[in-house]
């Protein structure tokens, strides 16, 4: 397991891609692309655009609170323990599989924010990825080499835990 570290809290704050106000601003830059998503609300709202995610992954809340539009999504559920601040073994495992067998949905018992540094780095260049930023809207990842070079940096800066979810 990995644990966020305090001194990087406020730079994974900003938008880790290109922020639009909406997802309908989103929604024509998406066809013809492998689209994953993160989070609950941005999971729902493409949904109900018309676009299943071909991995999805959620937590059932909303800036921790009970989220009440959690997505149905009619393919393979996948559960994995992360708890919040954390990158657990067991969510980036879940992330393996899903990206490697679509479509699927990550049920996280814990917390999802964090999950879009594992998805770039093991999505296949070209895909995108979608998450919720709150209060500014939707920011949209586009997976190349760039993008995996920052998840890297990232993940390299966590402090290695042998917490609840890692091997």
């Amino acid at each position: 397991m990995r644990r966020l570290p305090e001194d990087i809290r406020s730079e994974l704050k900003k938008p880790f891609g290109e922020l639009y106000p909406s997802l309908s601003a989103i929604l024509p830059r998406l066809r013809g692309h492998v689209v994953y998503t993160v989070g609950d609300v941005v999971t729902h709202h493409l949904v109900r655009a018309g676009v299943t995610p071909d991995v999805a992954i959620i937590d059932g809340h909303t800036m921790r609170t009970p989220c009440t539009r959690v997505p149905s999504l009619p393919c393979r559920r996948i559960e994995a323990r992360n708890p919040r601040g954390t990158i657990s073994d067991e969510l980036i495992l879940a992330i393996r599989d899903a990206v490697a067998h679509p479509p699927a949905v990550i049920v996280v018992e814990g917390e999802e924010d964090l999950a879009v540094l594992p998805l770039v780095l093991e999505a296949p260049t070209g895909a995108l990825v979608l998450y919720g930023q709150p209060g500014e809207g939707v920011v949209l990842r586009r997976v190349d080499r760039e993008a995996r070079k920052a998840a890297r940096a990232y993940l390299s800066r966590f402090i290695a835990d042998g917490g609840p979810g890692s091997r």
